[in-house]
């Protein structure tokens, strides 16, 4: 590789950096590799692009304790480079992995956005409808493969304080978009099996994996990995065109 080319990809590299941040509510740590020479770039032909980042804040509030994205070859306008400007020509379709903690999901379930959806959940349970308000809820990764969920709700219509707590196994649903649970164990104050396997349905729907397209950048799940303590998310992600131009 010639020094002009190593200069060239830095430079590209920081500049794609930059598109990126304007694109993100915040990161901790923001990274963009791009491989490419002289003559392709004068094409507006990369290599690849790959992309790390640490505590990302996506929509929603929800943070993302790492992220790695990687593309093939792609291709950018050379003339908007010349202004300053990086973006793509064509939608790049890319490899993904997201990982979040425990401390990401609870922060996102106790977020405002999410507290106001969970104020007035209703629970359809044998063709009827329930309201639900829940108090507080917080999500465990105890082991590899298993999700804990505990739950303090009211019941507005009888003003009981009802607590449950759920051991489930989560996977992918409706082609990456969802998270869909199957309970093991269930421990129930005061109400049916069937009622509490609704409402955590209804609370994990809540962490929509929607949630982690950001402007111009959506993300199709493949692979749901729990492990102690985190999650590990893997799949295909779709950046449009134009989707790193700076903002």
């Amino acid at each position: 590789m010639t020094q002009d080319s190593n200069i060239g990809e830095q430079s590209l590299s920081k500049l794609a950096e930059l598109a990126i941040s304007s694109q993100l509510d915040q990161a901790d740590e923001l990274k963009v590799e791009i491989k490419t020479d002289l003559l392709k770039l004068i094409q507006g032909k990369l290599d690849s692009v790959v992309m790390t980042g640490e505590g990302v804040v996506m929509q929603q509030d929800l943070r993302a304790e790492a992220v790695n994205i990687q593309t093939g070859a792609v291709a950018i306008d050379p003339l908007k480079l010349v202004m300053g400007t990086f973006e793509f020509k064509e939608a790049v379709d890319a490899n993904a992995q997201v990982l979040l903690t425990e401390g990401n999901l609870n922060r996102v379930l106790s977020s405002d956005f999410l507290r106001s959806k969970m104020t007035g959940l209703k629970i359809k349970l044998q063709g009827e409808l329930r309201l639900v308000q829940i108090q507080q809820v917080a999500v465990r990764l105890p082991e590899a493969g298993k999700m804990l969920l505990e739950v303090e709700m009211l019941l507005p219509d009888t003003q009981e304080l009802k607590q449950f707590s759920a051991v489930a196994v989560p996977s992918l649903a409706d082609q990456g978009q969802r998270i869909a649970i199957e309970i093991l164990s269930a421990e129930c104050q005061g109400i049916s099996l069937d009622f509490a396997t609704a409402l955590f349905e209804e609370i994990v729907a809540l962490l929509d994996l929607r949630n982690l397209d950001m402007g111009g950048f959506s993300m199709q799940l493949k692979d749901l990995d729990v492990q102690v303590g985190q999650l590990l998310l893997r799949g295909q992600a779709v950046m449009e065109q134009g989707a790193l131009q700076q903002s």
